[in-house]
């Protein structure tokens, strides 16, 4: 099976309970998961060359949580093109700001101009309509598992 990194991107913890839900359904599937709260540009060395899922919150002006923001960086000035990467994104967000799930899309957009491919659709959870992410991911993730196969 896949060996799937997931990194977290959290302020209040929302993200990382979605984290936690998806590591053990990623896990009873039969995938070696790492689940990182404040990734390492070295972790995401390792599984650039696997499978990467990227959870994380917005804050501000659509901005990434503080505890992300370190690696996002490092990716951006240090990775350049990196096709070999598969991934998916799950964006929580809260859609009466205007930059709703901005976080998300943000790594999303890097990803892509970096020639990644993603996995699936983004999944954005609205915290409007949806005050127990984990409910939202769940199913997601499980579609997802599948579509990473091994």
């Amino acid at each position: 099976m896949a060996q799937v990194g997931i990194f977290v991107g959290t302020v209040y913890g929302n993200a990382l309970m979605v984290a936690e839900e998806a590591e053990t359904i990623l896990t009873e599937q039969g995938h070696q998961v790492k689940l990182f709260e404040e990734g390492t540009f070295e972790s995401w060395q390792f599984y650039r060359h696997h499978i990467v899922l990227v959870i994380t919150s917005t804050t501000g002006q659509g901005n990434l949580p503080d505890s992300i923001v370190p690696l996002f960086q490092a990716v951006k000035d240090q990775v350049g093109y990196q096709p070999e990467l598969r991934y998916g994104i799950i964006a929580l967000g809260d859609s009466s700001y205007e930059h709703f799930c901005g976080g998300g899309h943000t790594f999303d957009n890097l990803l892509q101009e970096q020639g990644a491919v993603r996995i699936g659709e983004l999944l954005e959870i609205d915290a409007q309509e949806h005050p127990e992410p984990e409910l939202i991911a769940g199913p997601w993730v499980e579609k997802w598992a599948g579509l990473i196969g091994d």
